[in-house]
């Protein structure tokens, strides 16, 4: 008596992607550049934000890539509009906007990230991965321009008035997307001091996620204040 061994095949689960941008030329370079990825999906494209819209309702992607300046509705107005009716779709701003009010005003309309159009292709990649799994993703060089553009003068009653000057310098590190590792190099210090130091810093904001603390890091223009800060590094 023969048996028969059944072959099972693991079926990825491809992100599907949405492209907005107004320009033609930037919409097929992103088409090409991503549609070779084999974990990713372009279903679709839009030139506005009404269509922009209209396409989410109809192709329920997992992911917008959303261009900022565009006709009827900018991307930012979009961007609320689908906070609202389709909360379960995340947004990655795409622009060349780096200014610090730029960078809030995305965060305030509930993009997930905020990615500049002139990244690498590997920057975006890890963008997608990272908001398609909820967690914040904000180029390690917009999160630079929105710290260094706003030194805070903390006041007595503001949340900074609970972090020491360490934890405000690990936590500005944190929103440019480095690990806990990276941190430690960084800063010269031990892995597990970085894990103490992330932990105090999220029970003293009462903020539990890497995702709030970023948003909050970029928000309140967060620097370093330490005179050694980028002592002895590249």
């Amino acid at each position: 008596m023969s048996t028969t061994k059944k072959k099972t095949t693991a079926v990825v689960q491809k992100t599907k992607i949405l492209i907005v941008d107004d320009h033609p030329v930037v919409r097929k370079g992103l088409w090409s550049c991503l549609s070779s990825k084999p974990d990713l999906q372009i279903v679709g494209e839009a030139c506005d934000g009404n269509e922009a819209i209209r396409k989410v309702q109809e192709l329920q992607p997992d992911v917008v890539l959303m261009d900022v300046q565009m006709p009827q509705m900018d991307g930012l107005q979009v961007t609320e509009a689908l906070r609202k009716a389709t909360p379960k779709v995340k947004v990655l701003i795409l622009s060349m906007q780096s200014n610090r009010e730029s960078v809030l005003r995305i965060i305030k309309a509930g993009a997930r990230g905020y990615v500049l159009k002139d990244a690498p292709t590997e920057e975006l990649m890890r963008a997608i991965e990272a908001v398609n799994s909820g967690e914040a993703f904000f180029s390690p060089h917009v999160a630079q321009i929105a710290l260094n553009q706003y030194v805070s003068e903390t006041d007595k009653g503001s949340p900074l008035a609970k972090l020491s000057e360490r934890e405000r310098e690990v936590l500005g590190l944190i929103a440019e997307g480095k690990s806990n590792k990276e941190i430690a190099m960084h800063l010269g210090i031990g892995v597990r001091t970085i894990e103490t130091h992330r932990e105090r810093i999220m029970r003293k904001l009462n903020i539990h996620s890497i995702a709030g603390l970023t948003k909050f890091a970029i928000a309140n223009g967060i620097v370093s204040l330490e005179e050694d800060a980028n002592r002895g590094l590249k």
